[in-house]
């Protein structure tokens, strides 16, 4: 039978912490938590658009535990404030969705002077990660899951621009993001069990789901290039994408079910991975490629200046 969040098993006395939880995918998977008694902490930009979609979540799940807190993943400083304020409450973290993402925008910098999809996509995450490991460890079965893209399979890693000083392009910048984020969780999990920990770190994409990613990012582009791409991306919401609840069951997949291997990727598993059952599915030979996926960990780890203090795994 194909797998349903009623599958989902009781999350009571467990902590979660869901990036983007304000609308979209991640208000749907924060949503299925709760219904589940998670405690679940929305981290988002805007904490006004964060205590609203608290607001929708109690409407269905009352009594859910719930918190919103800020975090700009644009900025590693508001990431590491939110990673001290985690650890001042020196609480377990059971599981991390690195769910939030921006898709498709003009060339723009984060505050700390990257691409803003890759800063924004994978690095931000990636920081986040890293500084909330010791909550994380102090779990008994923590798992970390990073929602990548189908469009993964656009992405190339150029370590010598990895910011595109060069022929930036919007979607080949998406696509480098979600391919960094599907490597981070791949080699995440090669390095958790080398050093013995008993962590699961899996990646997660949601198909071609109805978000406001299809929109906002092109838009930003503003005249009537942007107008037209953000009209376009309205058109394919309505003709072609799944409702937002469906493409979180990849995610919910992930965090959830009791036998998905750490160092998996799941999505939609038909029609060219946009429709049909959730489980584990392929991705290209670079979504594969760990050689590279040590390189982009120690990378990430220097231009962030966070280190996880894991050794990268035997080759």
């Amino acid at each position: 039978m194909p797998w349903s969040t009623s599958e989902i098993p009781s999350l009571e006395g467990r902590r979660a912490v869901v990036t983007g939880a304000n609308g979209g995918l991640g208000l749907q998977t924060a949503l299925e938590l709760a219904r589940r008694g998670a405690q679940v902490t929305l981290a988002v930009r805007d904490v006004q658009k964060g205590a609203t979609a608290v607001d929708r979540i109690t409407a269905k799940v009352p009594g859910a535990s719930l918190a919103v807190e800020t975090l700009d993943l644009a900025d590693l400083a508001s990431v590491r404030a939110f990673a001290t304020r985690e650890d001042a409450g020196g609480l377990p973290l059971d599981l991390l969705v690195n769910n939030a993402g921006i898709m498709a925008t003009p060339p723009r910098l984060t505050a700390d002077q990257f691409e803003l999809q890759f800063g924004t996509n994978h690095l931000g995450h990636f920081a986040l990660t890293g500084l909330l490991l010791g909550r994380l460890k102090a779990a008994d079965a923590p798992r970390v899951v990073t929602v990548s893209s189908i469009v993964h399979r656009l992405g190339t890693i150029d370590f010598d621009d990895l910011n595109w000083h060069a022929s930036y392009g919007p979607w080949r910048a998406y696509g480098r993001s979600k391919l960094s984020n599907l490597l981070f969780a791949r080699e995440l999990q090669a390095r958790v069990d080398a050093a013995g920990i008993p962590l699961r770190s899996l990646a997660a994409h949601p198909g071609y789901s109805s978000t406001h990613l299809q929109t906002t990012g092109p838009a930003m582009s503003g005249g009537v290039l942007g107008r037209l791409n953000a009209w376009g991306g309205k058109v394919g919401n309505v003709l072609v994408a799944t409702k937002d609840s469906y493409g979180a069951q990849p995610s919910l997949y992930a965090a959830t079910h009791p036998e998905v291997p750490g160092g998996s990727f799941v999505g939609p598993t038909r029609l060219g991975q946009t429709r049909g059952p959730i489980g584990p599915v392929t991705s290209t030979a670079a979504g594969r490629d760990m050689a590279v996926a040590s390189r982009l960990f120690d990378v990430s780890e220097e231009l962030t200046g966070v280190s996880f203090g894991l050794a990268p795994a035997a080759a």
